[in-house]
């Protein structure tokens, strides 16, 4: 997918704080992808993609970002979580790491 950036120079405080919001949605629904990765099994692209559109119906200020910039923030979700499986160093290492304190609290 093709991801266009743009700078908004000398804009108006209406113009800077619908930036705002659509940062902080598409911030939402990435965040939103990679929580229901970790608390559920078998998340797939197509099951975040199917999330972009429950929350869409669920919260009006996600409706209100474009279709398209949901489904990227989507796919940026699943950028990061295949990538995380695809480099076993670090995979080893949260698992080495989460041994420590499951013995602490025995």
């Amino acid at each position: 997918m093709i991801v266009r950036e743009a700078k908004l120079l000398n804009g108006s405080k209406a113009q800077y704080k619908a930036l705002d919001e659509a940062i902080r949605t598409a911030q939402f629904i990435r965040n939103k992808a990679v929580r229901l990765w970790r608390d559920e099994s078998k998340v797939d692209k197509a099951r975040l993609s199917l999330l972009c559109k429950e929350l869409a119906r669920e919260f009006p200020f996600a409706k209100k970002l474009n279709s398209m910039a949901r489904q990227t923030s989507s796919e940026r979700a699943w950028n990061s979580i295949s990538s995380f499986y695809s480099n076993p160093k670090w995979f080893a290492e949260t698992d080495r790491l989460k041994t420590p304190f499951r013995n602490d609290l025995s």
